[in-house]
């Protein structure tokens, strides 16, 4: 088996707060393989957020580390210097963030932030506009050089987006980091950035950690997919597995949840019931006990991962039994 693009082992994030401290992963293990894309699933107040933050290394002054490994290229990210980790940003790893009319400089030029961000690249001022110009080219905006010469107010929400993720992929990175990009799209806007970000994956051949909350997207986009609750990893597997035998209660939840499921018209929409636990004063149970309608005596205690074929771990006191979802 390759070395995987990113290997997250035990990863282990807190805030400090004035309750007290906030334990907002714990003990978060993720492969992302080579050439490989990656989803993360879950609730608000999952992780995803801090996930992002300890991988780029751009976490707010009251995060701590209490443990983990964030390993990349043979290098532990977590044990790097901020100008080592400077320079892997925007060329070995690159994001794309969630709102594109927020993502751009509205006072200079498209072209001219596609250019200064080559400064790296010894390179003269006309390869690099050209190479931006291949670039618009690449996402599908049509004009490309004619269009290098607007500002960000003269394209619509769905071409800014585009834009950020040519200007994520110009240096070629190793991994992307995609923090929820489609949420501010329309449905049919969203299909495209799907079908374009995939089409541009197998071109260059990098992994990417795509973050949703949308799980039609996930299961288009996805090769595996990681299902996390309340700071922890609580199943993961192949697209297929996960979408089509789900271990855990609060996967199938979510599943149920989908507006895409609903096959019969109704006025109620489906929810899970109860709240995300307090992530200051978290029981030594199962995290998700409080609000699964299959708790046990079991679930008093912490689940551990188990394996349900070589691609399909689950973390769930259920696993084996029969008929247990």
């Amino acid at each position: 088996m390759s070395t995987p693009t990113l290997d997250i082992r035990n990863l282990s994030v807190s805030y400090s707060t004035p309750r007290g401290e906030l334990k907002a992963l714990r003990n978060v293990s993720i492969q992302i393989p080579n050439k490989k894309i990656v989803g993360i699933v879950g609730e608000s107040g999952c992780g995803k957020s801090t996930l992002i933050s300890a991988i780029s290394k751009l976490m707010a002054t009251n995060a701590t580390v209490k443990s983990g490994e964030i390993e990349f290229h043979n290098s532990d990210i977590l044990k790097i210097s901020n100008q080592q980790m400077s320079e892997l940003l925007g060329t070995d790893i690159s994001l794309v963030f969630q709102d594109p009319m927020q993502t751009h400089n509205p006072v200079l030029s498209i072209g001219r932030q596609m250019v200064d961000i080559q400064f790296r690249d010894r390179l003269s001022k006309v390869e690099k506009y050209n190479r931006a110009s291949e670039m618009l080219s690449l996402v599908g905006i049509p004009d490309a050089e004619e269009r290098l010469k607007q500002y960000p107010f003269e394209f619509s929400g769905g071409m800014r987006q585009r834009i950020a993720i040519a200007m994520a992929l110009m240096a070629k990175p190793s991994l992307l980091i995609a923090d929820e990009p489609t949420t501010a799209l329309d449905a049919t806007l969203e299909v495209q950035i799907i079908k374009r970000l995939r089409e541009l994956q197998d071109e260059i051949g990098c992994s990417i950690l795509f973050i949703s909350h949308h799980l039609g997207v996930i299961a288009e986009l996805c090769d595996e997919v990681v299902v996390m609750y309340a700071g922890e990893v609580v199943e993961s597997g192949s697209v297929r597995d996960v979408f089509h035998s789900p271990a855990h209660p609060y996967t199938k939840a979510l599943l149920e949840c989908d507006p895409g499921h609903i096959k019969e018209k109704t006025r109620n929409l489906p929810t899970i019931p109860g709240e995300i636990p307090d992530l200051v004063n978290l029981s030594t149970g199962c995290v998700f006990a409080e609000r699964c309608s299959k708790k046990h005596d079991a679930c008093e205690e912490r689940p551990q991962f188990s394996s349900l074929n070589t691609e399909h771990f689950v973390a769930c006191h259920l696993t084996g039994q029969e008929n247990a979802l």
